[in-house]
């Protein structure tokens, strides 16, 4: 996607080989434009898969994943990373490690959200070693629902999260892959991963 790699390479500041900080249009500020463009283009690339429901998490996840909706006309769901008051009991539960955090948190989304008839895409903000991804498909196994997808904003193709989700047969769809990091400069792979 042409808008998002422009903004990357405008606004993107590369913080090592492996970090790419973009607050200003996707982690922190939001461009309403661009996120707007990015749920339009996961419409487009999910249109014909029969999408009921839309999964993210907080926080970064939740503008693409609800611009898609909107798109889309279906309900957003985000798993939350830290329980409520109001969210006691009754949820699915997962454990992610965030590579940039390195931490790992427990995820939840409420059971009341996600049943057995919904079909979902996944929609999240970066894929880097697909452990976002993959606590997100442990909820919607756990609901015995159905996965149609996932729709990543920007995937690190140097790391090993898109070959991973890809060898167990997801669907990945990334509007930005990274090539590389190295030296500073961000250089994209221009090709369709499958």
């Amino acid at each position: 996607m042409k808008l998002l790699k422009d903004k990357i390479i405008k606004e993107g500041s590369v913080l090592s080989d492996t970090v790419l900080k973009v607050d200003s249009f996707l982690n922190h500020q939001l461009d309403p434009e661009l996120m707007k463009a990015a749920g339009e283009e996961f419409a487009a690339r999910f249109a014909n898969a029969g999408i009921t429901k839309i999964l993210s998490i907080e926080s970064s996840g939740i503008a693409p994943a609800l611009m898609t909706g909107l798109t889309l006309g279906v309900p957003v769901v985000f798993a939350r990373k830290r329980k409520s008051l109001t969210l006691k009991n009754n949820m699915y539960v997962a454990q992610v490690h965030s590579f940039t955090k390195n931490e790992t948190n427990e995820i939840c989304v409420s059971k009341d959200f996600i049943s057995e008839e919904d079909r979902i895409l996944i929609i999240d903000d970066f894929l880097a070693n697909g452990q976002a991804v993959l606590g997100l498909l442990d909820m919607i196994e756990q609901a015995n629902a159905s996965c149609v997808g996932a729709g990543i904003v920007i995937e690190k193709g140097f790391q090993d999260g898109g070959s991973l989700l890809r060898n167990k047969g997801l669907n990945v769809e990334s509007l930005a892959i990274i090539k590389s990091l190295e030296g500073g400069i961000v250089t994209f792979i221009e090709e369709d991963v499958k």
